[in-house]
């Protein structure tokens, strides 16, 4: 029930927004190729909503891959860079300039490497966005351990690997959820935008712009707020996962 409260203000702005943005369309008659009205989207939503769903199932799949991949790569990474000091110091500048580029830079290299429209570019892209955020979160979890831990299973002559798996992996857990929240969306954009500068037939993406290009501007608004649902639900998936995997953190952080 006190989530049920805790949601009501959201869900309530969100109901304002959209009564609002449907009353100013109309009012000013603003044209459907600038801003369809909700309403008009709902319509196009429910028109072709089998296509959509279609398209957007492709999309999700080289998303989920890429974001699997990405993200195991990164806790791997970040496994070596904080066991090694030298190597830290030498890929932790690097991973911040890379995240820092945009992925519509990553996209074409990406695509051109991979294949325009085979699935393993965008997965390719999604994996490289990914990759970065998980790494930096993780190395930061596992290098910033109270030192009086540290002190403790050194003063109990505790192996190096038991450090690891009783001490810093488990202070690295809710860095590492914060990345997967982070990495969710980033999946989901990154498979879109990756399918922008071309990709299979049948996937979100590419489905936009087709629709854009052809005037069907309601169309491409539905599919995109299907986009936005997927990257919603996502992000979900991966909160649902941080309350079972760590309960103890989240209700540390919620009370």
């Amino acid at each position: 029930m006190s989530r049920i409260r805790q949601s009501l203000p959201a869900l309530l702005i969100f109901v304002a927004a959209l009564a609002l943005w449907e009353g100013l369309v109309r009012m000013l008659d603003i044209p459907t190729f600038l801003l369809p009205a909700p309403s008009r989207i709902l319509q196009a939503l429910a028109e072709t909503w089998n296509l959509v769903l279609s398209s957007a199932g492709a999309t999700f799949r080289s998303a989920i891959i890429g974001f699997a991949i990405g993200c195991a790569a990164g806790a791997l990474a970040a496994l070596a860079t904080a066991h090694w000091a030298s190597v830290r110091e030498g890929m932790l500048p690097l991973a911040i300039a890379v995240n820092s580029v945009p992925i519509l830079a990553f996209a074409p290299v990406l695509n051109n490497w991979f294949g325009t429209v085979s699935p393993t570019s965008k997965i390719a892209i999604v994996a490289v966005i990914t990759f970065f955020p998980m790494m930096i979160n993780m190395v930061r979890g596992l290098t910033l351990v109270e030192p009086a831990k540290l002190e403790l299973m050194r003063s109990l002559a505790t192996q190096p690997l038991d450090v690891l798996i009783k001490v810093r992996l488990p202070n690295a857990l809710p860095y590492a959820f914060n990345a997967l929240k982070v990495c969710s969306t980033l999946a989901v954009i990154g498979a879109i935008v990756g399918e922008y500068f071309g990709g299979p037939r049948g996937t979100l993406g590419v489905y936009i712009l087709q629709e854009a290009k052809l005037f069907r501007f309601a169309n491409a608004w539905a599919a995109i707020v299907v986009a936005s649902l997927l990257g919603i639900a996502f992000y979900l998936i991966m909160i649902a996962l941080e309350r079972a995997l760590i309960p103890w953190y989240v209700a540390q952080h919620d009370s």
